[in-house]
């Protein structure tokens, strides 16, 4: 940084001709600069000024170095104006991974008014189970279902994950509508696969936690196949209300009232998170990106 300001100070010097003229546009005393200067020059080990008690002039090579130098100033300068600017407007690339089902239902229709808003944005979607990294060299957000991770990254709750068990109305008329979750095992059971595995289905009895999954008949991590094949009768299926809302609605699927009620996990709050590094909050492009998914998202599912 010193020689930064030596090197500023020499232009300004070149450019007025005069000492005194270039302290006081750097509010510094003339001393600070010819100090600055003469440093300057004994490294270089040339002299760039030629004084006289009217006026300073670059001597030749000083007016060579004039010319290279004022470049790099300028360009610079345009530098700091685009890093500015990159702290000011949303702009870079911006990368999300999220779970699929939540990726295709609700974050990939909502990018591209992101983009119509943000249109310097770039934007680095992917799609996936896996957990990510949030990095400064991997993800900016994701978005992910389950319990609020213990790491040190701001997870905001945008949607209720909890499972309800569903099935068609001709699977109930074959099958029969279980009431109770003891009676689950005696039905056919459609899973989908997490990670970590298929989630067994889980209900608290007299303060004890239980089992009671039905037999396996389907397990796959491709839920809207799933749903279609409890739509078609082959067994009860365990999802979030916000996936199965529209099959219920259309009366495709039944959501059953089965007492105690059945999970998927014995700790409550299951959710679907937005995560991101508090320290990141800051940076346009994730503010803005934050702030605009948590209001679409948020209360409307």
């Amino acid at each position: 940084m010193d020689q930064l300001r030596a090197l500023k100070y020499f232009v300004k010097i070149v450019e007025l001709g005069n000492f005194s003229k270039a302290a006081a546009f750097f509010s510094v005393p003339s001393s600070s600069l010819s100090r600055r200067i003469s440093d300057l020059e004994e490294s270089l080990g040339a002299t760039l000024l030629k004084r006289t008690t009217r006026v300073v002039q670059p001597t030749e090579v000083g007016r060579e170095y004039y010319l290279q130098v004022s470049e790099v100033l300028n360009q610079l300068e345009k530098s700091n104006e685009v890093v500015k600017s990159y702290q000011t407007v949303p702009s870079g690339k911006l990368t999300i991974s999220a779970m699929p089902g939540v990726g295709e239902r609700i974050l990939l229709p909502l990018l591209d008014e992101l983009s119509e808003m943000y249109p310097d944005l770039i934007l680095d979607v992917s799609l996936s189970d896996e957990l990510a990294s949030l990095s400064y060299d991997e993800v900016d957000i994701a978005i992910r279902g389950g319990h609020a991770p213990n790491e040190r990254v701001v997870a905001l709750p945008l949607i209720d994950n909890t499972f309800y068990p569903v099935a068609s109305p001709d699977y109930l008329a074959q099958m029969g509508t279980p009431k109770s979750a003891l009676e689950l095992p005696q039905h056919k059971g459609i899973y989908y696969r997490m990670p970590s595995g298929p989630h067994p289905w889980l209900c608290e009895i007299e303060g004890q936690w239980r089992e009671v999954s039905a037999p396996a008949v389907i397990i796959s991590n491709a839920d809207e196949w799933l749903l279609d094949k409890a739509v078609q009768g082959k067994g009860i299926v365990m999802m979030p209300r916000w996936i199965l809302k529209p099959y219920v609605e259309r009366g495709e699927l039944v959501e059953l009232d089965i007492q105690p009620q059945v999970s998927i996990t014995q700790k409550p709050g299951l959710a679907i998170y937005l995560l991101y590094q508090k320290q990141r909050y800051k940076v346009p492009k994730i503010k803005v990106a934050v702030d605009f998914l948590v209001e679409r998202i948020k209360g409307h599912y």
